[in-house]
């Protein structure tokens, strides 16, 4: 028995007051629609979408995932939606239905959902709200789902309902193939209600039974800016309480934004106030992340520490390395053990030693550093010509003189020193001073410019 998904997602999205589709707006960086489909991830089986307004902008914003799309060309409700998807439903398939502006649906949840579904049962997701409005109402008899009734179409004993309809449900293929085929727009909305199937389950003796989500906020669809910040907001509290059970000690579990993953890989971990994650980041033991950090695809080893407003991006960190503040390590970077990096200092795709040093204003590009270097203020690798980039090696205990340039390709030897202010274009000879300046001269008399 396969699992067919169908996830509606053809909702044009006026309130959300933007020329992207609403289904593609996005919690901790990843689109509404994305994190449905990754929700039935473990459940297998093809996953259908059903869309509409800006179909082309969603097709292509998610063409790299395997999904099969079918246009709802006129939006004539949820049952007309779902009707538009049932060519891909075998008589014998669990049809799961899903939304794609429900973006926090979770897994366990899911699969609840699935389990023992056949022709004799099906279920229903829903929950109790202590404001209801808007919503579908579940009405009950003896204990038992009989009906949603829309609210627009409730009694007003029905509207004093609390326990609604999230629209989400799990049936067999056969049976909904049969119940669409039978649905009427003869509502208040002339549309097709995917929700009237569940009295025609009733009718034919089908148990429908409630499953229900573990808080209100994963069944929580978005139409507004507003609603899409309160969703952001409640993942991210989920994230920071995650990282504090395994470990991680948070300044403020409000301010800390977590857009990809991060995986603990030690514990007495310190996190400070507004630090963002991107993609896979990695922490070791004892490390400290300092206010104001942005830090993408990283890994950092046992004990490190980044100090405030500093930039990390697809590098490697190694223990005992002290960075910042206001450095910023770009893609390709390896720091190797005890190395440090202080403020204003940008490092781009180099190695760095074991224990070398550069502490102020200096900016390092496509290098290889050893061990126990020391290079001074100001200092920049000219890697560049304008069109081709070049090497800079820089070998084992080189001091490097502050505003040093090195103009690539170029090599200082083991133990060598480099004075301040040289411009070096050719190789610096092991354990030796190398230098470049220009005379030094001062001209007597000399005035000061005057303002006319």
């Amino acid at each position: 028995m396969d699992i067919k998904t169908i996830i509606l997602a053809a909702g044009k999205g006026t309130r959300m007051r933007s020329n992207k589709a609403k289904v593609l707006h996005k919690i901790a960086d990843k689109p509404m629609l994305q994190r449905v489909v990754e929700s039935v991830d473990d459940l297998g089986g093809d996953v259908i979408v059903v869309y509409g307004h800006d179909g082309e902008q969603v097709k292509s914003s998610l063409s790299s995932l395997e999904l099969s799309w079918v246009e709802q060309a006129e939006q004539l409700g949820t049952g007309h939606a779902v009707q538009q998807a049932i060519k891909y439903i075998n008589k014998g398939d669990i049809a799961l239905i899903l939304y794609g502006d429900v973006p926090l649906i979770k897994k366990s949840t899911l699969a609840n959902m699935v389990r023992g579904i056949d022709k004799s049962n099906m279920s229903l997701l829903t929950v109790n709200l202590d404001n209801p409005t808007g919503y579908g109402r579940i009405v009950r008899s003896n204990g038992s789902i009989q009906k949603i009734v829309e609210q627009k179409d409730a009694t007003d004993l029905e509207l004093e309902i609390t326990e609604v309809n999230t629209g989400i449900m799990a049936v067999n293929g056969e049976l909904l193939a049969s119940w669409l085929s039978a649905l009427k727009s003869d509502n208040a909305q002339n549309e097709y209600y995917l929700t009237d199937i569940i009295e025609m389950a009733v009718k034919e003796g089908v148990s429908v039974n409630a499953v229900h989500p573990s808080n209100e906020q994963e069944v929580q669809g978005v139409n507004s800016k507003s609603q899409l910040n309160e969703l952001e907001r409640h993942y991210q509290r989920g994230v920071a309480e995650e990282l504090m059970n395994k470990g991680a000690t948070l300044a403020d579990a409000s301010r800390i934004d977590v857009r990809g993953e991060v995986v603990l890989k030690g514990v007495d971990i310190y996190i400070d106030c507004n630090v963002i994650f991107e993609g896979n980041v990695e922490l070791g033991e004892n490390v400290t992340i300092g206010a104001n950090c942005h830090i993408t695809n990283a890994v950092i080893q046992d004990n490190a520490q980044i100090k405030p407003n500093s930039v990390l991006e697809n590098c490697v960190i190694g223990s005992n390395c002290s960075i910042g503040p206001f450095a910023r390590i770009r893609p390709g970077t390896v720091l190797a053990d005890n190395a440090h990096v202080g403020n204003f200092v940008e490092i781009k795709k180099s190695n760095v030693g074991e224990g070398s040093k550069i502490s102020h204003l200096s900016y390092i590009g496509d290098a290889e550093i050893g061990s126990k270097v020391n290079i001074g203020a100001g200092t920049i690798t000219c890697n560049y010509d304008g069109v081709n980039k070049f090497k800079t090696v820089i070998e084992d205990d080189v001091f490097i003189g502050s505003d040093t340039q090195l103009v690539a390709p170029v090599t200082v030897r083991k133990g060598a020193s480099i004075g301040a202010g040289t411009t070096l274009t050719k190789e610096a000879p092991e354990n030796a001073l190398t230098l470049s300046r220009s005379k030094q001269i001062t001209l007597k008399g000399w005035k000061k410019p005057t303002k006319d």
